[in-house]
């Protein structure tokens, strides 16, 4: 089997061959699913390895004290043989997984072979194919939560013992400082337990994905950001605990926690940060300092982790398994989601150098996920009228020079906007952000500086007339869709629109009347799945259809926060009829056609939603869209099956092509879901430069605005609704 190994001495990386372990008494052996890389931990001892042996003995001094005591004890000579004989030798890495029972060991009678579980140790949770794990360090995976989340489970309980060192009340208010992969944990841990939380850390990026995940505000520690937020949710009080969760050789991080922690508050470290503590800033508020020593109680106690003694519950009632089943289950239920703390999933056998990745900076990543082999994921209605797309009285857009910058406008900068489409495009060739319009003069202000807009205004009919900008993108709410693009289209303007195009018959017909009055078809809506590369290449492999298709196509859309403006259905639509076309557009693009009819039900509310379309030729497509669905479980999946083939895409991660003369299955993960929003942006600005044709024909976009309108209908109706063309 392989195992990933390090030479202390040299640092050197390997995928290593070695045996496979017995499977011993009191044990059971795991088969890897997915393993995590602690991106502190972990990489600590991989950048220690390669210093030089002044900077190994710098940064291990508890280890240099045992070098002198040996010394003293056996002399120089065999010191010297016994140390570089250990720093000489591969060492393991890895301490939590994910697995399938392979083999069970005398004694073991809570699992069998075949079942799925969650294992800790840093000599038994090793990032290699096969582990021997004792009882008290492994805990059973719930029904219905995936294996990559349960790979968390080790981390998760070293999170969770330090939540409870904190001992959290209700109405609390916590800092975290140190927002990596511990911190994430504990602030969703500590949010779940009622306690309103505080984020620091230099890292923007790291502040706004706990904001999203539960923290009520986060800053740079170096900001006054953190210490105003801390007067106001505390009253000027200070807070109830802090928890180190920074590493790094500051002292800064204990300072803060002085500085913004209230009389008597408690201080926990959890990370392995400097701890030199001001002794009057601690005595004179008689701060409570606290160690969280692992995953809990048991941890480097032999008795308990080889020979598996439990600790009565009676008088120890969270040991390591306990957290480590505790934190499984709270995965299970929602209550701590690390789907989005998931930066990178990568194939076992890339191991090493996604160690280096890491190591050197290239891979920015929160976690990051080792994957082994294996693993993988009626009575008719009225009709709709798709409408005819006209191209008599189209005017042919002029190719410009090669040279000339594509002139944009924004109008909005809202989160979509700002986080999946001008950093493609602030980064783009020949691209020049003309203006971006906003209803409010700071999130205009705030665009422009962070994006490098020439202008910024609230004025949309000065751009609109101005002659210079090249191509306007509407990227406000759905509600304003069509009229914003109908105007852009009457101005002569490039448009981009964000799906939806529209959200009734009515202003679809609206945007075609401006087309036909115009003449100018230059038009895109953000359908950008079509344009993945991963979907490109599995539709690439999978090769024309010959006889008709079944497509299915699993959306686990989840619910919406309360507050969302997605849910303001009087005014924005439905929220199938805001998302819904990205789905249908996909579908129809690999089924190379339009849909000719659709049939969609429901369940109470309409929170969850089977639609079937059918296609020319005997295809078809059915959409689950579903709300309820498990939080941790991937959130588009589809199978397409046809001609004694099935294409298989997982979440944007992983594609596969089975049938035909040999199986295909993607050979890496991309470092991150790359949905095709690069590509539809490039694909587009080249349009606009050459005159070309536009990346996707009109027609199609009108068949899958008309197609997504007409769900609505047929869920008011009860029957499929028959698309039928004004030709």
């Amino acid at each position: 089997m392989k195992q990933v190994v390090q030479n202390y001495k040299s640092g050197e990386l390997a995928l290593l061959d070695v045996p496979v372990p017995g499977c011993k008494p009191d044990g059971v052996l795991v088969r890897s699913a997915y393993s995590l890389i602690s991106t502190g931990t972990e990489l600590m001892k991989v950048s220690e390895a390669g210093m030089s042996m002044l900077g190994k003995a710098r940064s291990r001094p508890d280890q240099v004290a045992k070098v002198v005591q040996s010394v003293a004890t056996n002399g120089v000579p065999a010191t010297y043989r016994k140390v570089m004989g250990k720093l000489d030798s591969y060492t393991p890495l890895g301490y939590s997984l994910c697995g399938v029972v392979e083999q069970v060991g005398a004694g073991i009678d809570d699992v069998k072979v075949g079942d799925l579980v969650a294992c800790a140790g840093n000599e038994h949770a090793l990032h290699a194919e096969l582990n021997w794990v004792p009882k008290n360090l492994y805990a059973p995976v719930p029904d219905g939560l995936a294996p990559r989340h349960a790979a968390f489970g080790t981390v998760g309980s070293i999170a969770l013992q330090g939540v409870r060192q904190g001992e959290p009340q209700l109405g609390e208010v916590a800092l975290v400082i140190g927002l990596g992969l511990i911190g994430q944990l504990v602030v969703q841990l500590l949010a779940a337990s009622g306690v309103r939380v505080i984020g620091a850390d230099p890292d923007p990026v790291r502040c706004e994905l706990a904001e999203r995940l539960g923290a009520a505000a986060c800053g740079d520690p170096a900001s006054a950001a953190v210490q105003t937020a801390v007067a106001e949710l505390t009253g000027g009080h200070g807070v109830d605990q802090v928890y180190l969760a920074a590493g790094g050789g500051s002292n800064q991080p204990v300072e803060l926690a002085a500085r913004l922690s209230r009389d008597r508050g408690r201080v926990v470290d959890i990370g392995k940060c400097r701890l030199d503590l001001p002794w009057n800033a601690y005595y004179e508020k008689e701060l409570d300092v606290r160690f969280s020593r692992s995953y809990g109680p048991g941890r480097y106690d032999p008795a308990y982790e080889l020979e598996g003694r439990d600790y009565p519950i009676g008088y120890v009632r969270w040991t390591e398994r306990r957290n480590l089943a505790c934190f499984l289950d709270l995965l299970a239920r929602g209550r701590v989601d690390v789907e989005p703390l998931i930066s990178h999933i990568a194939d076992f056998d890339d191991a090493v150098e996604t160690y280096r990745s890491l190591k050197d900076g290239e891979l920015k990543a929160v976690a990051v996920l080792f994957r082994y082999p294996d693993q993988a994921p009626e009575a008719p209605a009225p009709a709709v009228t798709v409408p005819a797309v006209s191209t008599e009285g189209v005017k042919p857009s002029p190719a410009r020079a090669t040279r000339t910058p594509v002139r944009l406008a924004f109008v909005g900068a809202g989160n979509y906007a700002t986080s999946m489409l001008l950093p493609h495009l602030a980064q783009r060739d020949g691209v020049e952000l003309s203006t971006v319009v906003t209803t409010t003069a700071l999130s205009g202000a705030n665009a422009q500086r962070k994006f490098g807009f020439a202008g910024a205004t609230t004025d949309l009919d000065a751009v609109l007339g101005d002659t210079s900008v090249d191509a306007v993108f509407v990227v406000t709410r759905h509600s304003s869709h069509a009229e914003l693009t109908r105007r852009a289209l009457l101005a002569g303007k490039a448009v981009f629109v964000e799906k939806p195009l529209a959200l009734t018959e009515d202003e679809l017909a609206g945007v075609l009347a401006a087309v036909e009055e115009s003449g100018n078809d230059r038009l895109q809506v953000g359908f950008n799945r079509r344009f993945a590369p991963l979907l490109q290449e599995a539709r690439k492999r999978f090769g024309p259809l010959a006889g008709p298709a079944s497509l299915r196509y699993l959306v686990n859309a989840g619910r919406l926060d309360q507050g969302s403006w997605y849910l303001q259905q009087g005014t924005e639509g439905s929220r199938f009829a805001g998302e819904g076309g990205h789905f249908i557009d996909t579908a129809s693009w690999l089924l190379d056609a339009d849909p000719v009819s659709v049939y969609a039900t429901g369940t109470p509310g309409n929170e969850d939603l089977q639609v079937v379309l059918r296609y020319p030729g005997g295809s078809t497509a059915t959409i689950s869209y579903v709300t309820t669905g498990a939080p941790g479980f991937p959130k588009e999946t589809l199978d397409l099956v046809a001609d004694g083939k099935v294409l298989r895409l997982d979440d944007f991660v992983r594609a596969s092509v089975h049938g035909g003369r040999k199986k295909w299955v993607s050979s890496r993960l991309p470092k991150a879901r790359d949905k095709g929003q690069n590509a539809e942006l490039a694909a587009f600005v080249k349009a606009v430069r050459t005159g070309g044709p536009m990346p996707v024909p009109l027609q199609s976009l009108v068949a899958t605005t008309a197609a997504t309108l007409a769900v609505q209908a047929g869920l008011s109706g009860g029957a499929p609704v028959t698309l039928e063309s004004s030709r």
